[in-house]
């Protein structure tokens, strides 16, 4: 029974680690993206939209597995990815500095869901800790 918890508690821990990883790769598509100028860039906008409502959609998975501290870091996640596909969706539609102002929100708002899981994963770890105490 014992080591049927901390397996599962490793599986919970290995999808966060996974939801993180798939967040921290979507913050340098965008930064790639808007390191670039034209068309290349609203091109890789699109397809970092996509992996954001997959990334999205991981978390929301995920939330209803977890802790009421670690379910609060991913729902503020959850919140911060779908500003993030918001203003990704306003800077497809733009152009100029409408578009720059665009993408630094898209980027800053996938910084701050890597943050939320971050702190999701650090939550988790110490429930965890306190539970073999």
């Amino acid at each position: 029974m014992v080591k049927e918890k901390v397996h599962e508690d490793k599986k919970v821990q290995d999808a966060l680690d996974h939801i993180r990883e798939a967040a921290q790769e979507l913050h340098g598509a965008i930064s790639d993206a808007a390191a670039k100028r034209g068309g290349a860039v609203k091109a890789d906008l699109e397809a970092v939209s996509h992996k954001a409502k997959a990334v999205t959609q991981s978390v929301r998975d995920s939330v209803n597995t977890q802790h009421d501290a670690t379910k609060k870091h991913l729902t503020g996640a959850v919140t911060n990815l779908e500003a993030m596909q918001k203003h990704a969706a306003e800077g497809l539609k733009s152009s100029g500095q409408a578009f720059q102002t665009s993408i630094r929100q898209t980027l800053a708002d996938a910084r701050a869901s890597v943050q939320k899981i971050s702190e999701a994963i650090a939550a988790k770890r110490s429930a965890n800790s306190k539970k073999t105490k």
